[in-house]
């Protein structure tokens, strides 16, 4: 039975508003209406209207539920002797991802879709509740294919990643694999994709390369998102801005040039510290990036390589202590930042007409989330008005 649900008694509501200058939108003493699955009404608890259920939050803290608009679900195998040895003092340098690439064309359609949904629940669990999803670990116009038709059972922001890396039967002919993502192997993931995404940074595709990889995916209708500058400086964050992507991440060294073409654009820079956390790698400047205006964004990067984690309330807490984020700057790229990445109006925010994707914290503010790091604060999710 679907009907109105009144979550009551809020002593915190992070609405995402952006009104009286507070970007989060805070309202005390709050509570929130759900009718079919879309926020109703919010405002101050006393005037809450009759509905016929009701949750009480017992004074705690609700959030948009997060968004997290960059994750590698569908794969096989395991990394963990990789991330041993990196903590040994060896460089991550994405070699690894062929080792993932192998497993992943070994396994079965069950076992992949498995993965997917095991990590998906957990992301449930730690509340986020819009997900991107990118393939990248097939590397065949089969496997390319069959890893976003799965993706697309669990999320409808499904991105093609065939230029992850050159796969090593391809090694010595790297003009031979573009041409392939350019034809078949886009030709049979588009049906499943709403976006595309080029791995460009030293090892992986040039500029050249990337450009020509993505300006064939928006000719096939698809939006265009970029990794770049991870593993140092390169062309990546302006040719993004340039092509007009939805988002470029990592973003980890960037000249002045690049923050300046960020600032001028509406593209969001897409931040992952739990990258940098797992191959201890330098961090981000968040602080640049904003103090310059530009639109930032977190996600996990949950990968089974260089970032193995599903959990955005570790993410805020790593932006805030490692990338000079304020508490409500982090919990706003986590929630409003990822829905822009996506570009999504619906999610992201607790207003009138939004999606009601939900989270009620075990504290009483989201400064929780960045002060107590490691613990389970989510205590309910609500993922389309439904308690789950």
């Amino acid at each position: 039975m679907r009907g109105s649900l009144l979550v009551d008694h809020i002593g915190e509501l992070v609405t995402n508003d952006g009104r009286d200058g507070d970007p989060l939108g805070v309202r005390r003493d709050a509570a929130l209406l759900i009718e079919d699955g879309e926020v109703a009404w919010t405002g101050p608890a006393r005037h809450a209207p009759a509905a016929d259920r009701r949750i009480d939050a017992g004074g705690a803290a609700v959030l948009p539920g997060f968004v997290d608009s960059h994750a590698h679900l569908v794969f096989a195998g395991d990394r963990a002797a990789e991330f041993a040895a990196r903590m040994a003092g060896e460089p991550y340098t994405g070699g690894g991802i062929r080792t993932t690439v192998g497993a992943t064309r070994a396994a079965s359609d069950d076992d992949l879709r498995a993965t997917v949904g095991r990590l998906h629940a957990e992301m449930l669990r730690q509340g986020t509740t819009t997900v991107e999803i990118k393939s990248g670990y097939g590397l065949t116009v089969a496997d390319e294919a069959r890893s976003l038709r799965i993706a697309a059972e669990f999320t409808e922001d499904t991105t093609f990643l065939g230029a992850h890396v050159v796969p090593a039967e391809y090694a010595d002919r790297p003009d031979d694999y573009v041409g392939m993502v350019c034809g078949p192997m886009l030709a049979a993931a588009a049906p499943y994709a709403r976006w595309i995404d080029v791995f460009c940074e030293r090892g992986a595709f040039d500029a050249d390369h990337a450009r020509a990889i993505l300006a064939c995916g928006q000719a096939a209708g698809l939006g265009v998102r970029l990794h770049a500058n991870q593993l140092g400086p390169g062309p990546g964050v302006r040719l993004g801005v340039e092509l007009g992507a939805a988002s470029v991440d990592h973003c980890t060294h960037l000249t002045d040039a690049d923050v300046d073409a960020l600032a001028g654009s509406e593209t969001v820079a897409t931040l992952l510290p739990g990258a940098e956390f797992s191959t201890r790698s330098p961090y981000p400047d968040a602080r640049r990036l904003l103090d310059a205006g530009v639109t930032v964004a977190l996600a996990t990067d949950c990968n089974p390589g260089s970032s193995y984690t599903s959990s955005m309330p570790f993410c805020v807490a790593l932006a805030v202590r490692e990338m000079r984020m304020t508490p409500a700057e982090a919990v706003w790229a986590a929630t409003a930042g990822g829905a822009a990445a996506l570009r999504r109006t619906d999610v992201g925010r607790l207003t009138t007409g939004a999606r009601a994707d939900l989270i009620v914290l075990d504290a009483p503010s989201h400064l929780h989330l960045a002060y107590r790091p490691g613990v389970p604060l989510i205590r309910q999710v609500l993922h389309n008005g439904v308690p789950r």
